[in-house]
């Protein structure tokens, strides 16, 4: 269980912080879609949803100051993030999402929450565009399911990653339901 309650920044300081540091439309909604995940699995979890939301929206604020290498991935931000007086339980769970990149091992039921949640982000929004209205309010987590078991159907999304939901006690149809409820939720910002 995290043992704190207060995730050391507030949401709109956070947002601002993210708009800082990321340019790209579509990776601020991604961490947008991370973050309702987040919130979603603390409620299920009896976690803290501030907490669990602001690494959710956290996770990728060096991504493009990285560019992309997973050596430095997550590295970059637990340094800005602790200028910030970001809590370092937040920090550590940002930084074990990019666990394999950076030689480190998720070992709490935090870190892999923020690897499951912002891993099946990209799998919920590539079943949405194939949708014609491409709304996320006509998908169904059968769509999902079916389209998790497809290997060629956005294969840069780890399936492996989506399944830490297991290691959290989260059967993976409950996670896909949980999430595509929770990415419906901020639709409007999602632009879906």
């Amino acid at each position: 269980m995290t043992c704190i309650s207060d995730p050391g920044i507030t949401r709109d300081d956070a947002l601002k912080l993210l708009h800082a540091y990321l340019e790209n439309d579509k990776l601020i909604s991604h961490c947008v879609a991370s973050e309702a995940i987040m919130r979603a699995l603390a409620e299920r979890l009896n976690e803290s949803p501030d907490v669990w939301g602001i690494a959710g929206l956290l996770h990728d604020l060096d991504f493009q100051i990285t560019d992309e290498d997973p050596a430095r991935h997550g590295m970059e931000a637990a340094g800005i993030l602790r200028e910030k007086g970001v809590h370092e339980e937040v920090i550590n769970a940002i930084q074990k999402h990019n666990a394999e990149g950076l030689g480190l091992e998720r070992s709490t039921r935090f870190e892999h929450a923020l690897t499951c949640a912002e891993s099946i982000t990209g799998l919920i929004v590539a079943t949405a565009l194939v949708y014609p209205d491409q709304k996320l309010s006509s998908v169904k987590v059968k769509s999902i399911s079916k389209r998790m078991k497809t290997a060629h159907f956005a294969r840069a999304v780890s399936r492996e990653r989506i399944l830490e939901c297991e290691k959290i006690n989260i059967p993976i149809q409950d996670f896909i339901g949980i999430s595509l409820e929770a990415m419906k939720g901020v639709s409007g910002e999602l632009g879906l």
